[in-house]
């Protein structure tokens, strides 16, 4: 009987950086995998280089897969709460060549070293990463936890 892989997903809509941080560590996350086309945020702490120093500080990993990001009519529609379109438009994406590519590499990632999987929204349902954890299910035995940090 083989072991399922754990993957983790996680959004940082509803919390602050300590307690994202906090979350991942309490759930034995490595690396994260930031899944943002766009590795920017007004929220405090979330924009790609004080994220990545402050996961160094607390010894997590990592990676930005900017191609694994929902392209910008994908992201309009979710802020529209069309999830069905936003789905729509991001399964077409990930057929690219580039989104290939990088799924590739979460996944290789993934299967060394327990990984999370990091966008905005707080609900995975409504939200990309959770059709990136579907992609990566279908090529690997993955068991995926979707944490949820709150506000303190």
């Amino acid at each position: 009987m083989s072991r399922k892989i754990p993957l983790a997903t996680i959004g940082y809509e509803s919390a602050p950086q300590a307690r994202v941080i906090d979350e991942l560590k309490a759930a034995g996350v490595e690396v994260l995998i930031d899944v943002r086309a766009v590795a920017a945020s007004r929220r405090a702490g979330f924009s790609k280089g004080l994220l990545s120093s402050s996961l160094e500080d607390a010894g997590i990993d990592y990676v930005h897969l900017r191609d694994l990001g929902t392209p910008k009519e994908g992201r309009m529609a979710a802020r529209r709460g069309k999830t069905a379109e936003m789905r729509e438009i991001f399964e077409a994406h990930m057929a690219e060549p580039a989104a290939q590519l990088q799924l590739a590499q979460a996944i290789e990632i993934a299967k060394g070293r327990k990984a999370a999987l990091l966008c905005y929204e707080a609900d995975h349902r409504g939200c990309h990463r959770s059709i990136v954890c579907e992609h990566m299910m279908a090529a690997a035995d993955f068991a995926v936890e979707n944490l949820y940090p709150t506000t303190l």
